[in-house]
């Protein structure tokens, strides 16, 4: 900085009021102080910043699982709306492993970022984070709603999906439908499971089977659902299946092809979240789309008006709404 304010021809507070405060500077100095930095190739140091203001311009973001685009999604709505506000977003991937979320976490504290955000599908881990994390840093989580007034949450209205999936299949004449879940410790997984059987009660049925073994929600749990369902789509038991995830459905629809059954003539299938298994199949899936870029975008606002204003921040419970998409697996 010294070397930039020599160059200049300016003082040393003026290249830092620059840094930091442009608005104080007239707009020629700091277009000779911007011009002495480039001609210096002087690149400020967020870490010295940060232990020298107290706040970092970075805000952490710990995703459940990379591999699946609706988590890239996320991080591509945090990354916008930090970028927007002259902040930006360190990534973590929990790598679909429980308990990894609180020691990136505390990685995210010891770099002393503005404040983090994390996504979470389970009841029992979320009690478990909001426990051991310190409430004086600013948390939001993501795909699961907070509780309390200790943080803001950003969450999409699972029942209603799980709504909007029973009401297509029904509007499409099916009448025996399966349904295909996974453990009762993921709360999307439990309201998809509550807006399936609501739907259901209202017409006067029940389901056809239901399925919630998989403690995973991936294709292989999906395939081998799908060999437990193929006997009972052969024998005419059921005539649709919902899957609480893309890429179940994807691993029953594969077992279906294989056994020569006719997905939608047979057996009409749905998916949820719209990731890149709805589409990357033999025959396109209809599926509820998940706003994951709002979210990350929601998330991102939420914990960086925290940061900035924590005296005056009061928590926010942010519902977002999934969206029916119609593709061939239902004869769309």
């Amino acid at each position: 900085m010294a070397q930039v304010a020599q160059r200049a021809g300016v003082s040393l507070g003026t290249v830092s009021h620059v840094l930091n405060h442009p608005s104080r500077v007239t707009e020629s100095t700091r277009e000779r102080v911007l011009a002495a930095m480039e001609e210096l190739s002087f690149h400020p140091s967020a870490a010295a910043r940060t232990l020298a203001g107290g706040r970092s311009d970075a805000i952490g973001l710990v995703l459940t699982d990379l591999g699946n685009s609706l988590f890239v999604d996320v991080a591509r709505g945090a990354t916008r709306e930090a970028e927007a506000q002259g902040m930006y977003v360190l990534l973590a991937d929990g790598d679909a492993e429980r308990g990894r979320e609180l020691t990136q976490l505390r990685v995210f504290d010891d770099l002393h970022v503005a404040g983090s955000m994390v996504t979470l599908n389970d009841e029992t881990h979320r009690a478990e984070l909001l426990a051991r994390h310190r409430p004086d840093r600013p948390l939001v989580l993501l795909n699961i709603c907070a509780p309390d007034d200790r943080s803001c949450s950003v969450e999409v209205d699972h029942e209603l999906g799980g709504r909007l999936a029973t009401a297509h299949l029904l509007s499409r004449g099916r009448r025996r439908i399966a349904f295909l879940g996974g453990s009762a410790r993921l709360r999307p997984v439990v309201q998809r499971r509550t807006g399936f059987l609501r739907v259901l009660a209202q017409a006067g049925l029940g389901p056809a089977r239901v399925i919630e073994d998989p403690e995973q929600l991936g294709r292989a749990d999906g395939y081998r659902a799908g060999r437990l369902l193929a006997a009972d789509v052969r024998a005419g038991r059921v005539d649709a299946v919902f899957a609480v995830s893309d890429l179940m459905a994807a691993g029953v629809l594969e077992v279906l092809r294989e056994e020569g059954l006719d997905v939608p003539g047979d057996v009409a299938l749905v998916g949820y979240d719209d990731n890149v298994a709805a589409h990357d199949v033999p025959v396109p899936l209809t599926t509820l789309a998940q706003p994951g870029m709002e979210m990350g975008r929601q998330g991102a606002r939420l914990v960086i008006e925290e940061a900035r204003s924590p005296g005056e921040h009061r928590h926010e419970q942010v519902v977002l709404q999934p969206q029916l998409v119609v593709r061939a697996s239902t004869g769309g």
